[in-house]
């Protein structure tokens, strides 16, 4: 990231009105190199204390990976990939020995200290990337609906209130290999943001108003709001959530 720039970032997490926590978020700087962020998502699905387990071990395996990394000589994309199947492996592997079905979804970026962005996702946590108030770009879920929207037979509002809007077709911890959708941003400018969150959070949102509050509020303000409106609109019937932020500011 060149001098003249500085990233601000925060990080929220709450339960909703579920009895137990299962979302996971991770925001870290990498040890040796300034300027260097990974930020991680993960929904974990499958009982009790198995859809912690499945989101605990995305948080171990992507904190792990990412303090070997070096960004003068890896590949933040391939970084990103095997985080992915490396997290699954291992949520396969508790799932045989506990006798559960742990699953997960995972939304992950790294910036670059050049300001380059890389992000993978796998399910249906998404990532947004916003500049000022619009929407540049987001992951598009891997979910029945997603498939319906894309084929046109819903909107993005229907698909919102659809019932089978929990019904992933792909993720972490399934029989199959997780899908792993990259994007890759060249060059975050001032005035750019990054939302990672689970379903939780932006099913309560359209992209306007996760934009306009973005870019209103600093992002522990931003992360403290969207907590406070998504619990609002659940209406006491609110999904774990989850969020990280970051926005690129010029000095």
């Amino acid at each position: 990231m060149p001098a003249s720039f500085r990233l601000l970032a925060s990080t929220g997490l709450h339960r909703g009105d579920r009895e137990y926590q299962q979302d996971q978020v991770l925001l870290l700087t990498h040890a040796r190199l300034h300027g260097c962020v990974l930020g991680v998502v993960a929904d974990g699905m499958g009982g009790r204390s198995g859809g912690r387990k499945a989101s605990d071990q995305v948080m171990l395996t992507c904190s792990q990976l990412f303090e070997r990394y070096d960004p003068a000589s890896d590949d933040a994309m391939l970084l990103l990939q095997t985080m992915v199947q490396e997290a699954h492996t291992v949520i396969r592997l508790t799932a045989l020995s506990a006798e559960q079905e742990p699953h997960s979804t995972m939304a992950a970026f790294i910036i670059q200290p050049s300001g380059a962005c890389h992000w993978v996702h796998s399910g249906d946590s998404r990532i947004y990337h916003f500049h000022e108030d619009r929407l540049l770009h987001r992951t598009r879920d891997h979910s029945y609906v997603q498939t319906l929207v894309d084929r046109g037979d819903l909107t993005e509002l229907q698909a919102r209130s659809h019932p089978q809007s929990n019904i992933l077709v792909g993720c972490l911890g399934a029989t199959s290999a997780p899908p792993a959708t990259p994007h890759h941003i060249a060059q975050l400018q001032p005035g750019s943001t990054l939302l990672a969150c689970s379903d939780g959070l932006w099913h309560y949102f359209n992209a306007e108003e996760l934009a306009a509050l973005l870019q209103a509020l600093s992002p522990r303000d931003a992360a403290e709001s969207l907590i406070r409106q998504a619990r609002a609109r659940a209406g006491g019937a609110g999904d774990n959530l989850s969020l990280a932020i970051v926005k690129i500011e010029a000095l």
